[in-house]
């Protein structure tokens, strides 16, 4: 399984678990696209496969280890997405909770549904999964990933125990893509993008289209630095029609926003967005309350596109809005 940066304390109280057969049946993982939940939910259901754990964590040479780290162990489902929110339809739940009352074959005697990437599931499929989450199977587990533990119901969350996952130190970052090969430069580019989330950074490293959007966040920003309305359209409509690609723009537009609000109050202070230059520019342009206002509108445009509304349409309304606000 590959090495996990970050999160000790979390992989401490997975760890924890095991070791006082304390583990929870239903559990919810969340934290922004690239901080490891998925792999962290992962490392949860090889612990409570494992046959022979050493110091409380995976063996990875028992049977079940080695069935699990090549993806074809019997008794790990990952039930898939439909449609064009992709999320977990009825069907895939109903028949998800039938087989959860089909005993597992296997020596830990566990039977493990991982649900990933829980951006768009829908409230039907939620109520049917609840009675089952409730009171499983004793051998039945259910782990659920997420950048927000609010995409779910709160009857969900209540039955849940939620975990968030954390970006790690840049430090560690820098580690992780130096073992994965990458040279110098990259490396440096993709931290000073992406910081401690190593997903991000190796996805800029090896995908042009990050790095499009990286280009493109920045010319959002010069576009309110000039408060020039046309090319700000042009730009905020250039992020296209696909909602993931309209979510990762949003999204790094927003942290730059989050940027501006604090390096107007604390010129040295860190910064979480893809471009601390842009950050420094807008903080000498608009105030934090100004800067508040569009992340509002930021996110009231992400939720209009996530439930259906015409990505034309929503990314042309936040050009007005905040074209009015500064």
């Amino acid at each position: 399984m590959k090495k996990i940066y970050g999160n000790r304390p979390l992989l401490s109280t997975i760890e924890n678990m095991t070791k006082n057969n304390h583990t929870v049946n239903s559990v919810i993982f969340f934290g922004e696209k690239g901080s490891g939940k998925k792999l962290i939910a992962d490392y949860y259901a090889n612990t409570l496969l494992c046959e022979n754990p050493e110091d409380d964590k995976p063996c990875g040479i028992c049977n079940s280890c080695r069935n699990f780290l090549a993806g074809n162990h019997p008794d790990v489902k990952y039930p898939e997405t439909s449609g064009k929110l992709e999320g977990y339809s009825v069907d895939t739940v109903r028949n998800i909770i039938s087989d959860a009352f089909i005993k597992p074959n296997n020596k830990t005697g566990r039977k493990i549904y991982i649900f990933r990437d829980c951006r768009n599931m829908d409230t039907r499929p939620q109520n049917m999964l609840l009675k089952i989450i409730e009171e499983p199977p004793e051998y039945a587990f259910f782990i659920f990933t997420a950048e927000s533990k609010y995409e779910f119901l709160p009857t969900i969350i209540s039955r849940c125990i939620c975990f968030p996952t954390s970006p790690c130190s840049e430090e560690d970052t820098i580690c992780a893509l130096k073992e994965n090969g990458f040279s110098e430069n990259e490396i440096t580019s993709a931290v000073e993008c992406f910081h401690g989330n190593i997903g991000m950074c190796i996805d800029y490293i090896k995908n042009d289209r990050l790095g499009k959007y990286v280009d493109l966040t920045k010319r959002i920003s010069d576009s309110i630095i000039r408060k020039d309305e046309y090319s700000l359209g042009h730009a905020l409509c250039s992020a296209g029609s696909d909602r993931k690609n309209i979510f990762s723009v949003l999204s790094m537009f927003d942290k730059l926003m989050r940027d501006c609000a604090v390096l107007n109050k604390d010129k040295n202070a860190q910064t979480i967005g893809c471009c601390r230059e842009s950050a420094e520019r807008l903080s000498e342009r608009i105030t934090p309350c100004q800067a508040e206002k569009i992340h509002i509108s930021i996110e009231n445009a992400a939720s209009a596109v996530r439930y259906n509304v015409s990505a034309p349409v929503a990314l042309s309304a936040l050009c007005a809005e905040i074209s009015d606000i500064i």
